[in-house]
């Protein structure tokens, strides 16, 4: 088993809902397995609109009340040093994931949509829908994609590039 540490980040548009809800179900998740040493997390967004700020108080809710708690986090911007310093760069959505490959250093082999990890593959290729602004409970709608969409990534990653 190799011991370099595997660099993931998941990244949306501003790094206020989606991507920290990823990072943060991600960590948890390595956490439990035992794996927080092998794993790098972070997350980030496309624009620079929230540089700074904690994620949405939607994102925050959604996750406390589930038992994790995000509101540490800070956003920053997606920028062309990524792509050098992650190994997997994981988007929540088709538009991101194209302003993404406009970097500089944008490398399509290492950039990954979250929804191709759904455990239902007829369900797989769809985006991770962006609660921002949205009514109901679209933050526990994305919180419960994220959830089962990182748990499909981990277990692949643990399967194959950790064995």
């Amino acid at each position: 088993m190799s011991e370099q540490q595997i660099r993931i980040l998941f990244f949306c548009l501003g790094n206020i809902c989606r991507s920290p809800l990823a990072e943060g179900l991600f960590r948890k998740k390595v956490a439990e397995r035992g794996l927080s040493e092998r794993f790098h997390i972070e997350s980030a967004g496309t624009g620079a609109y929230h540089v700074g700020q904690p994620p949405d108080p939607g994102s925050v809710r959604v996750a406390r009340e589930r038992g994790l708690d995000i509101s540490a986090q800070r956003a920053q911007q997606l920028l062309d040093h990524h792509f050098v310093e992650f190994d997997y760069l994981v988007a929540m959505d088709h538009s991101n994931r194209r302003s993404a490959l406009r970097l500089a250093y944008a490398d399509a082999d290492k950039l990954l949509l979250l929804r191709d990890y759904e455990p239902d593959p007829a369900r797989r290729g769809a985006e991770v829908p962006d609660p921002y602004g949205g009514g109901g409970d679209q933050f526990g709608l994305v919180y419960d994609i994220v959830d089962r969409c990182t748990e499909s990534l981990l277990d692949e990653l643990e399967a194959g590039a950790l064995s």
